[in-house]
């Protein structure tokens, strides 16, 4: 759990951080805690009541299945909130995918937040929806595409988008296998609606041609 890891922290100068804005108004501002790639922020079946902002880094919330296979549900990306629950205790897993830095916010005593809980509420159904749309297109091309362009959109509609996650990862966001994933990647290049600029970074070059793939 987060605890282990919560250790006041200097940033590093050549992480990219984000500013924090206050998760719950009239909170004070939390130090960052550290965790590095792989390490839990929080198990599922844990105590929840805490919201959780990705400073630098990026996490993966993901389920074990009972056969032991992982389903990734969501990814959060440098000043993104997790953590929401609707009851008291965590549904899922979080983990730093690379060296990560969040700040942790408990609401104040006694104050009432449900307005300001309904947007991240809210912002976390509607990706979850759209996650849903994603696993239940039936090609694989159709579900890598939407998944390139929800990244570059998370990041600004940039035309360099970058991956923190590994190939598998992706592949257990999707329902696919990570041969699955680099075949369709190697096929997108091929085409030349992507170039691959390295294991995590992609440069999108037709970014109509992958709208339409994604539809």
């Amino acid at each position: 759990m987060y605890a282990q890891a919560n250790a006041q922290i200097e940033l590093p100068q050549h992480i990219p951080h984000h500013a924090s804005a206050l998760v719950f108004e009239g909170a004070p501002v939390q130090p960052v805690s550290f965790f590095p790639a792989g390490a839990e922020i929080y198990a599922q079946g844990e105590k929840a009541g805490a919201l959780y902002q990705v400073e630098f880094g990026a996490v993966r919330i993901y389920r074990l299945l009972a056969d032991g296979r992982r389903q990734i549900s969501a990814f959060h990306l440098a000043g993104e909130t997790f953590g929401f629950e609707a009851d008291a205790t965590h549904h899922f897993f979080a983990e730093a995918i690379n060296a990560t830095g969040v700040r942790v916010f408990r609401a104040p005593s006694g104050m009432d937040v449900s307005r300001q809980l309904l947007p991240l509420a809210l912002k976390g159904l509607t990706r979850a929806q759209e996650h849903l749309l994603v696993l239940g297109r039936q090609n694989a091309i159709e579900r890598v595409a939407a998944f390139l362009i929800e990244m570059s959109e998370r990041q600004g509609g940039l035309r360099q988008v970058e991956l923190p996650m590994s190939r598998n990862d992706i592949g257990d966001y999707l329902g696919l296998t990570i041969e699955t994933v680099s075949r369709v990647l190697t096929r997108l290049k091929e085409k030349a609606v992507i170039r691959l600029l390295s294991l995590r970074s992609i440069e999108i070059l037709k970014r109509e041609t992958l709208l339409a793939m994604g539809e």
